[in-house]
C-alpha cells in the first residue's frame, strides 16, 4: 500500500498532465505492487485537489462494464469515477455542439445511458429495483474519456493496467447530454439502442442491454461499492452507466451525430 506522501505525488502528477496535456507514465510499472485500492486512493487525492480549485461534484461513472473489457483488463468487476462540473456540455434538439478539443489530451467518444437521481442510495444492498425507484429519469449521455496516464507505454507499448486506469479517473473527461428524458420504471433499458456516426459514417451500433444486461446493474454495484468509503450516491447527481459502444477516436473536426431512436439524438463537433 502507498503511503500519503506518494499518493498525494501521484494525484498532483495527474492535476499537472491534465493541466500541461502532457501524458506521464504508468504508476503500475514505477510501482509493480500497485493494487486497485492505491488507484481509488489516488484517483480520490486528486479529486480533493480538484475541489480545492474549485469544481464541484456532479456525479460518478461507471466503467469496464462489458464482460470483455474486464476480460482484457483481468478484473472481474467495473471501475467507477468522478463527474466534476466542468466537464458537462449540454446540447440543444437540432443544434450541433462545439467541443474544444484542447480541453483534452486525446479524446475518445462512448455511447452511454445516464441516470439522475431523485433519492440517495446507501449501499451496502441496493437493488436493481431501488435504483429504478430512486431515478427521476435516465437520459441519452455520451461520455468523452481521456487518458492522463498514457494507454500504451511510450517505451514497451504495453498497455496500461486497471491500476492506472481507476487512479486516472477511470479514464473520465467529459459527459454530453441534452436529449429525451423517460422515466425509468415504465421504459425498457435494456433494449435502448444508438446509432453513432462520425463524420457521416456508421462507426458504433449497441444496445443498452450490453452493460452488464441492464444499465441499472451497474448503478446498484456502484452505490454497494462506495459504501466501505463511507459514502453514497446522492440526490440529483448524475452517474453514467456504462458505454455500450466501443470508443471512438476524436480528432480536431470530428462531427458526432449519436441517434438514439425514440429518445432522441446528440450532436456535437470537436473544434
Amino acid at each position: 500500500m502507498f503511503t500519503e506522501d506518494q499518493i498525494q505525488q501521484l494525484a498532483h502528477e495527474l492535476n499537472q498532465s491534465e493541466k500541461s496535456r502532457v501524458q506521464i507514465e504508468h504508476f503500475s510499472k514505477r510501482y509493480p505492487g500497485m493494487t486497485i485500492e492505491d488507484g481509488y486512493r489516488i484517483n480520490r487525492a486528486w479529486m480533493q485537489i480538484k475541489f480545492a480549485e474549485g469544481r464541484t461534484m456532479i456525479g460518478h461513472k461507471i466503467g469496464l462494464t462489458s464482460r470483455a473489457m474486464q476480460v482484457s483488463s483481468q478484473i472481474d468487476e467495473p471501475d467507477y469515477g468522478t463527474l466534476l462540473d466542468n466537464m458537462r456540455y449540454d446540447c440543444t434538439p437540432g443544434q450541433v455542439l462545439d467541443i474544444p478539443h484542447a480541453h483534452f489530451i486525446a479524446p475518445r467518444v462512448e455511447v452511454e445511458l445516464a441516470f439522475i437521481l431523485k433519492k440517495e442510495l446507501r449501499g451496502p444492498n441496493v437493488t436493481v429495483q431501488q435504483v429504478l425507484e430512486a431515478t427521476d429519469y435516465v437520459t441519452p449521455a455520451i461520455e468523452i474519456i481521456d487518458s492522463r496516464i498514457e494507454q500504451f507505454d511510450r517505451h514497451t507499448k504495453v498497455m496500461r493496467k486497471v491500476y492506472d486506469t481507476i487512479s486516472d479517473n477511470a479514464a473520465n473527461a467529459g459527459i454530453v447530454l441534452g436529449a429525451k428524458r423517460v422515466a425509468p420504471l415504465t421504459t425498457d433499458l435494456p433494449w435502448c439502442g444508438a446509432v453513432l456516426r462520425q463524420n457521416g459514417v456508421v462507426e458504433e451500433t449497441g444496445l443498452a442491454a450490453g452493460v452488464q444486461g441492464h444499465p441499472a446493474v451497474g448503478i446498484a454495484w456502484l452505490a454497494n461499492k462506495l459504501a466501505p468509503w463511507g459514502e453514497h450516491l446522492q440526490a440529483g447527481e448524475i452517474v453514467l452507466a456504462g458505454s455500450f459502444t466501443k470508443p471512438a477516436l476524436a480528432k480536431v473536426g470530428d462531427v458526432f451525430d449519436v441517434d438514439y431512436g425514440p429518445l432522441g439524438k446528440l450532436a456535437f463537433r470537436f473544434i
